[in-house]
């Protein structure tokens, strides 16, 4: 067929007025300032573009690839090498042509992400190229910018605080059935008593009203920066926000990535966060369907099972997908996690008809575009080849296949497959009839490329960097204060220690969080040194209190707990700073103060340094139970 210039292309997005894209009523609460969805998209026109596709563009559009490199045409030679080895071209430009693709993932790690400028500009040479090949359909770019501990975009964007920290800002009731089932989950017993805020009537999935409405504000406003800014930058979809509940705190890869353990409260959190990409022009992705919050193997390296029964799964899994849903979610990733009770067949979720089709499609009435999780990763790699996945995760209903491990065999495979008859030219033509809508709804057609002058407009811009501290600045849970060592009174200039674990930061481009808080402390009228764990015993004498950061302490003995126990042994007050998961203090007893801040970038830091100070009260309460110690909604305040 001859090529849809990029130009053209706005014709298939026109439309009738604005509708819900995904089922039910389309949400009524648009803020002023939100971007609409889009023009309904016209899809008769889109029919015809798709009808004019060859059976390999069609396919093509089904998959989201990586590539390596900073520029589209010009990569540095390791990254030229290495797009070679995998998929025989040398630049990211070649492989979009190559395989007519429907997106590109930008990774930091695939040396996508130098900075925001190079992003920009990567995001509109990868456009053209789309624009120049095959049907001249636009790429759908994205990324996992979940911001806490996921984030692939770093300074001078801004980073926000991450989903627990979020989940504690606004404060997860404490009380009724759901709370109390999430804390037997996570087998801390009945959940006790949290925030006032906590003991009223949470709100609803929709994310109106209840007792904390402010925090369900506060998780919208984070969304649409992000959003703003990686629309800035070109990228239309981000894989986020995370709807798991985590209920396990053994849990290896959810964790602080979720709002919480209530189902309610993460219900709110995902639905507001939805509205807020959205609001801003990127496509939301509620993942990981159909809830990875209970599992103790990380879907990277194996394949996870997960026990809840059916009626576990619809009180405790099922809320935040329902609600993302009737927050006109564009998107769902699956998750690589076999769930007996909804599938027996042994399958991951991401191959299962039952899960996909059966329950996100006809029992949630999700309309919208179904993404794998990545094919690259060991759980959906386990029980069939690299060649059966895409075909499987087709015909289970998936749209997009993320990230295959070899590229050229999938798309071979999928081909092969029609070709076949064991997957119908009809089948393919729904899943990019989707794509293409979604593309069309996010402006793709109108606006493919990005602007001149939009990043220095929207990126990293001082009013969003002041908003991030403020939303983090009711995000650290001060768990306890016995002895009333906090606030620390900046007035007397008190001499403080900070040390312990210093984690790379998500984005390789923030901390070390020992030192940013040091610093943080020190312009809040401390004296702050950070020194390293090796030396800190040493220098703990003459000090008012010494600051451990620890990073997921492990039952038992180990040099975490080890550091810990000397410095009590010195007589001088410790404080223990939890920075990912909040269960550190149980493993840690006998200091003179526990905080949370649930992330380690440099946005938390600060946040904690204020209260650390008392230049901000600490309002935070734990979004999860820490067994054995502080039930759901448990933070304390200042007197």
């Amino acid at each position: 067929m001859a090529a849809v210039t990029a130009a053209g292309l706005a014709s298939y997005a026109v439309g009738g007025g604005p509708g819900h894209p995904h089922g039910g009523p389309r949400p009524d609460d648009a803020r002023p300032g939100d971007r609409p969805p889009g023009p309904a998209p016209d899809r008769a026109a889109l029919r015809r573009l798709v009808a004019g596709m060859s059976l390999a563009e069609k396919v093509g559009q089904l998959f989201v690839s990586r590539a390596y490199g900073h520029s589209a045409t010009d990569p540095d030679p390791a990254d030229a090498d290495e797009n070679l080895k995998l998929f025989g071209v040398r630049t990211a430009a070649e492989l979009v042509a190559r395989y007519h693709l429907g997106g590109i993932i930008y990774f930091s790690w695939a040396h996508n992400t130098r900075d925001p400028q190079q992003i920009a500009e990567l995001s509109a040479a990868l456009q053209r190229t789309a624009a120049g090949s095959g049907s001249g359909v636009p790429l759908m770019l994205s990324t996992d910018q979940e911001h806490g501990a996921v984030a692939r975009i770093g300074k001078p964007a801004t980073l926000l605080p991450g989903a627990m920290a979020l989940g504690a800002r606004h404060g997860a009731p404490a009380g009724g059935p759901a709370a109390n089932a999430t804390s037997a989950a996570a087998g801390a017993g009945p959940a006790g008593t949290g925030s006032a805020a906590g003991n009223a009537a949470g709100p609803d999935a929709s994310g109106k009203g209840g007792a904390d409405s402010a925090g369900i504000a506060e998780a919208r406003r984070a969304a649409r920066i992000a959003g703003a800014e990686l629309a800035a930058m070109g990228i239309r979809q981000d894989y986020a926000p995370v709807a798991d509940v985590n209920v396990n705190p053994a849990n290896p890869v959810i964790g602080v990535r979720s709002f919480g353990s209530d189902p309610q409260a993460v219900a709110a959190l995902v639905a507001a966060q939805v509205r807020g990409y959205q609001g801003a022009g990127v496509a939301a992705t509620a993942k990981h369907f159909p809830g990875h919050g209970d599992t103790e193997t990380d879907s990277h390296v194996g394949l996870p099972v997960m026990r809840h029964s059916r009626a576990q799964w619809e009180e405790l899994d099922e809320p935040p997908f329902r609600a993302a849903v009737a927050a006109g979610v564009d998107a769902v990733m699956t998750a690589h996690i076999v769930f007996p009770a909804l599938d027996p067949s042994g399958d991951p979720a991401t191959l299962s008809g039952p899960i996909v089709t059966g329950i996100l499609r006809e029992r949630l009435g999700f309309r919208g575009v179904v993404v794998t999780d990545a094919l690259d990763m060991a759980g959906v790699r386990q029980k069939y080849g690299d060649d059966r996945v895409p075909v499987l995760a087709l015909k289970a209903g998936c749209d997009q296949l993320l990230n295959p491990p070899d590229l050229g065999l999938a798309h071979r495979s999928v081909i092969a497959a029609v070709e076949a008859g064991e997957l119908t030219q009809e089948r393919i033509e729904e899943s990019v009839l989707r794509i293409l809508e979604l593309k069309a709804r996010r402006g793709l057609f109108d606006a493919a490329h990005t602007v001149a002058g939009q990043v220095g407009a929207l990126v990293g811009i001082p009013a969003h960097l002041s908003a991030a501290d403020e939303i983090a600045a009711g995000t650290t849970t001060l768990l306890a204060n016995p002895v009333k060592l906090l606030p620390l009174d900046p007035a007397t200039a008190p001499k403080v220690l900070v040390t312990g674990t210093d984690p790379a930061s998500p984005s390789g481009t923030t901390g070390p969080p020992t030192v940013v808080l040091a610093r943080e402390l020190t312009a809040l009228g401390c004296r702050a040194t950070a020194v390293p764990p090796a030396r800190a015993v040493a220098a703990a004498a003459g000090n008012a209190a010494v600051l451990v950061c620890t990073y997921n302490v492990p039952e038992g003995d180990g040099p975490q707990r080890t550091l810990v126990t000397e410095l009590l042994a010195t007589g001088v007050p410790v404080v223990v700073v939890a920075i990912r998961n909040p269960y550190d203090p149980a493993r840690l007893p006998g200091c003179a103060a526990e905080l949370a801040t649930y992330t380690w970038t440099d946005v938390e830091m600060r946040a904690a340094a204020r209260v650390v100070t008392g230049a901000v009260r600490p309002t935070g309460r734990l979004p999860v139970p820490v067994p054995g110690r502080y039930p759901l909604g448990h933070g304390l305040a200042y007197d």
